[in-house]
């Protein structure tokens, strides 16, 4: 029989809050408000600068599908995962607060989708080292609990910072600390915001949670490994088919959910009229509901294992983005959207769980790093197909349609894969 030891709550804590502090990017600066204030704001016209945000994240997702995979071998290496991740979120700071200078004119466009690529960059790759902690923080019988409870607690993150924007700054009125509204200085002051949360919100994991000790190899020489290990790892695949399947699979279904959250705003809006308000509203809604699902999944993720919970929240996903599609109108819209967003939480955080329970734990960062890389690779896939039936059928409620191809390929494919760690 295995005795289960006391539980540290305190890194498990530390490890949910900094899940609260990024999320904030995600839902300020990529979904909700940045993006926005970019296409209608900054660039020359909003379907310009819809195309330049578009491409410039396309770019940033190349980058990360190259390096992420390599950095993760580097770690894998060094025995190290906190040093990176430290670095890379101060980066991400950084650039974040940066975006404060973009002016509503479209002489700053360059400059915006600069730093709004290194920003993005530099946040998917710290999350590569955050998401390979978790063995690190809970223990085996409780990972699922821990990464449903770490995701959900990311939800009220951005949810709440979402809110602060909202409310205390693009809403304002008057706004506060002097801000000029004619030179957008509310809406800019948000990416202000971001940077100052992400950056108190951190601070916990790296002053509670202590790595393992491992032995000290230089830089250089951990990159030529790194590199060389990664090669090899690419080639042996075919020894890892259960993580194949599993990294394939997953790299269609979160295409999927990847789709529907980008471009639920851009649907609701085109599709019901909602104004800038209704959308962020939304948002604030979206993220309540994914976040009581994150939680939830994650004790199903431990009772029943983590390939059921995908398995269900697919399922559940497929019938209820059938009913947000099928909508006739706004109300019922906005209630469909929130049952659809119940079972976003699951499908990511046990996805996180079963590649930390199924990879080799000598190799563990670097299957992380093929993890993102998954998630990044055909990131484009999922907006080309909904652009692509758009344009061909005039009908945007069809061409958002087309994501439901690929949550039942995906969910296919999840049949074959086995909750059992690799050798």
């Amino acid at each position: 029989m295995t005795t289960r030891g006391p539980v540290s709550r305190g890194p498990i804590v530390a490890y949910a809050l900094y899940d609260f502090a990024n999320s904030a990017f995600v839902t300020v600066i990529g979904t909700f408000v940045f993006s926005t204030y970019f296409a209608q704001g900054v660039a020359a016209d909003p379907v310009t600068g819809a195309g330049q945000w578009s491409l410039a994240m396309a770019a940033a997702g190349i980058v990360i599908a190259v390096i992420s995979p390599v950095f993760g071998a580097i770690a894998d290496q060094t025995g190290r995962r906190m040093p990176w991740l430290a670095v890379l979120s101060v980066m991400c700071v950084i650039a974040t607060a940066m975006l404060w200078y973009v002016r509503p004119t479209p002489a700053d466009a360059s400059f915006a989708l600069m730093w709004a690529a290194i920003s993005t960059i530099v946040f998917e790759i710290a999350t590569l080292f955050y998401n390979a902690l978790l063995p690190t923080v809970a223990p085996p019988h409780l990972m699922g609990r821990v990464s449903g409870w770490s995701w959900g607690v990311g939800y009220a993150g951005g949810l709440v910072c979402l809110a602060v924007a909202l409310f205390g700054l693009v809403q304002a009125n008057p706004p506060p600390f002097g801000l000029d509204k004619a030179a957008a200085e509310p809406v800019r002051a948000t990416a202000l915001l971001t940077a100052i949360w992400f950056a108190v919100f951190c601070l916990p994991l790296f002053v509670v949670v202590r790595e393992p000790p491992a032995p000290r190899v230089a830089l250089g020489a951990a990159v030529g490994k790194g590199i060389r290990q990664l090669f090899m790892t690419l080639r042996d695949m075919r020894g890892h088919k259960n993580v194949l399947r599993f990294l394939i699979a997953a790299m269609i279904y979160s295409d999927a959910v990847h789709t529907i959250f980008t471009l639920g705003g851009v649907y609701a809006a085109a599709t019901y009229g909602m104004d800038v308000a209704g959308v962020i509203k939304l948002g604030i809604a979206l993220n309540v509901t994914a976040g009581i699902g994150a939680a939830a999944g994650g004790w199903l993720d431990d009772r029943f294992g983590s390939k059921r919970t995908i398995v269900w929240s697919l399922v559940a996903l497929v019938i209820t983005a059938s009913g947000v599609l099928a909508a006739p109108d706004e109300r019922t819209f906005f209630i469909a959207a929130m049952c659809m967003s119940t079972f976003f939480g699951p499908v990511q955080a046990a996805s996180r769980t079963l590649m930390a329970r199924i990879a080799p734990e000598k190799e563990r960062t670097e299957m992380f790093g093929l993890f993102a890389l998954s998630g990044k690779v055909t990131a484009f896939l999922g907006p080309a197909a909904v652009g692509w039936v758009t344009l061909a059928t005039g009908s945007q409620r069809l061409g958002l349609s087309s994501v439901l191809i690929f949550l039942i390929v995906g969910l296919w494919l999840m049949r074959g894969v086995r909750e059992e760690a690799s050798a």
